[in-house]
């Protein structure tokens, strides 16, 4: 009779999560990886049934009952949380009352190995189980490239598709973004109000102190227009010293007045550049969507424009509404 000490360690290289029970159900033995599953409820000289909850055979409620069950095969499930579900087989020992009963994880071992922390090293060498994890591991790993790929990728899409929409000197919005949030305005039927802003005398700062001087003009006030407006506003260069600024929802004129005589005011006090100073000023044309019956984009801006001329006409350095033409009698 092979001793019960080397039928253990046998048993722990074969099947680690094996129960060895007497006549009566009591565990004697119980293999390291099944004990792992519950650490700090030791197993040995407990009985089997107050541990396990049997699934199939339905007919048997007793342990004696399953060494005697056709085939010995049996399904069962932890009474206590996490319910694990367990595939078993049921050997009577000869020469010895009791039975050996190897159980193993069947399709729930990947539920098994995330609940419990469950390696290679738990389980027999020559276990598929090892093999799926392996599986599940290489899987893994894939997946996890393929979405760390795909998060680049996707960076990339959203870095090039933010410098398309935007201007490389100034860091606004340019005439395409522009185009883009006035088409999703006119979608949406959201009604805005639109700034055509021109730098007055820009050309001759351009001319007298060169392109950098020019550069650092447009820089300053495009942080000035990003200053006096909303985050949620658009502010787009579209034009060497144009700028088009979008407030969606905003149609109360004291409000846009406002807006407007704080950007003249601020864009009309001098930038230092290079030990000189850079004089310039803007005027500002404004037009609001709700001046029109058919919401089409480019009539709004062609609005915004005929006011800003009429700001220019008038002196510069000043803010004009656009007015409908009045009818003939």
């Amino acid at each position: 009779m092979t001793p019960m000490s080397d039928l253990v360690e046998l048993l722990e290289t074969l099947c680690p999560m094996f129960v060895i029970v007497d006549e009566t159900g009591q565990i004697q033995s119980v293999g390291h990886t099944l004990q792992k599953l519950r650490p700090d409820q030791p197993m040995a000289q407990r009985n089997f049934l107050d541990i396990f909850e049997l699934i199939r055979p339905k007919s048997v409620t007793t342990v004696s009952g399953l060494m005697v069950a056709s085939c010995g095969r049996l399904q069962l499930r932890f009474r206590d949380e996490p319910r694990t579900t367990l595939k078993g087989l049921v050997a009577p020992l000869r020469n010895r009352s009791g039975a050996v009963i190897n159980l193993s994880f069947g399709i729930s071992i990947l539920d098994a190995v995330r609940d419990y922390a469950l390696t290679s090293a738990d389980f027999s060498g020559a276990d598929l189980a090892i093999e799926l994890l392996y599986l599940v591991e290489a899987k893994s790993a894939a997946m996890e490239a393929s979405r760390s790929l795909n998060l680049r990728l996707q960076g990339a899409m959203l870095e090039a598709e933010e410098q398309a929409y935007t201007d490389t000197l100034t860091g606004l919005k340019n005439r395409r973004a522009m185009d883009h949030m006035l088409d999703q305005l006119i979608q949406s039927q959201s009604s805005f109000a639109l700034m055509h802003l021109d730098l007055d005398f820009f050309k001759s700062v351009n001319d007298r102190l060169g392109h950098a001087a020019g550069d650092h003009v447009l820089q300053q006030a495009a942080r000035i227009m990003m200053e006096e407006t909303r985050s949620e506003d658009t502010v787009a260069r579209i034009g060497g010293d144009e700028f088009v600024l979008i407030f969606k929802g905003l149609k109360d004129r004291k409000t846009l007045t406002g807006i407007a005589e704080r950007l003249i005011a601020r864009l009309r006090e001098p930038i230092a550049f290079d030990n000189t100073e850079c004089i310039i000023s803007a005027s500002i044309g404004t037009a609001l969507s709700t001046q029109f019956k058919t919401q089409e984009w480019a009539k709004v801006l062609n609005a915004a424009d005929q006011a800003l001329y009429e700001a220019k006409k008038n002196g510069r350095s000043r803010h004009v509404f656009y007015e409908e033409p009045a009818k003939a009698n």
